[in-house]
């Protein structure tokens, strides 16, 4: 008798069936992550060194909204991944 995960597990599956990845396929994603992991390194050197300065210098509004743009400018790179992703497995799927 099946238990009542596998029987959600096989009705999953038959709506939406797992695609497997080639090598090469998860190489693209991978440089897809890899690109944007960079990306967000690259914001937070760059913003972290004039947060730091603003902590340093005691100007609390400018510090405040440089910690701002930091968490909105990781988010839309995310999300721009997040999304490049997704246009590249529809793309496998075809």
């Amino acid at each position: 008798m099946k238990s009542a995960y596998e029987l959600a597990m096989e009705r999953l599956e038959k709506a939406a069936p797992t695609v497997q990845l080639t090598d090469e396929q998860k190489a693209q994603l991978a440089e897809i992550d890899s690109t944007y992991k960079a990306k967000i390194a690259e914001k937070e050197l760059f913003l972290q060194s004039k947060i730091d300065e603003a902590g340093l210098k005691g100007t609390f509004a400018e510090f405040e909204e440089l910690e701002k743009q930091l968490t909105s400018e990781i988010r839309r790179l995310q999300e721009d991944c997040e999304e490049k992703k997704a246009k590249l497995r529809d793309s496998f799927a075809k």
